[in-house]
């Protein structure tokens, strides 16, 4: 702190003495030249080109500060997007997974004799879902709804006869996930027409 107070005591002395050092200008007709008038236009002219020069470098600097600025900006939001979708590729490559455990579940359950086996399997299941669920991975509801190409892909249309289910999902062939509001896979799903 004191060497602060020190530092800018210096400098104060020392823009003093610099301002008492400058000479005045003075007005003696006796160093005037005879072609005093074209020195004054030569000084004029070199003082344009130094305002241009000048003014070309702040141009120069204004731009470069922009750029600089929208690269950061550029590089911010490129960070946030890596961040926010950062396990996307290694989520993808679950998914599957939790269909073999739906199949598995599936399967076990009209089996008495390996009840036991069921539940776990089913506990299993439900807490891989959960996990999934806190990462931001949800499944696409389909079933009922009517067929929304941003989510669903029809994979077969199937005659209906009710007017009210023409154009709805009937069946869901492969559930379809979203990670946060961006689609991880489309629900494969059976449509009426």
């Amino acid at each position: 702190m004191e060497n602060q107070e020190n530092n800018i005591e210096n400098q104060e002395f020392e823009n003093k003495t610099m301002e008492n050092d400058v000479p005045e200008p003075t007005t003696d007709t006796d160093t005037l030249t005879p072609d005093g008038e074209a020195q004054g236009a030569e000084v004029t002219q070199e003082g344009d080109k130094l305002a241009e020069e000048c003014k070309a470098w702040q141009d120069k600097y204004m731009r470069l500060s922009a750029e600089f600025d929208n690269f950061r900006k550029r590089t911010l939001k490129e960070k946030m997007e890596l961040i926010s979708s950062g396990g996307e590729d290694v989520i993808r490559a679950i998914v599957p997974v939790v269909d073999d455990f739906e199949r598995a579940v599936a399967a076990l359950e009209g089996k008495e004799h390996v009840a036991a086996e069921c539940e776990g399997i089913r506990l299993i299941y439900q807490k891989f879902l959960d996990v999934l669920k806190s990462k931001g991975v949800v499944p696409i509801d389909a079933l009922g709804k009517p067929l929304d190409v941003d989510f669903h892909d029809a994979v077969a249309k199937v005659p209906v006869e009710e007017p009210d289910k023409k154009g709805v999902v009937i069946d869901v062939v492969q559930t379809g996930y979203m990670l946060k509001d961006k689609v991880l896979r489309f629900a494969k799903v059976v449509v009426g027409e």
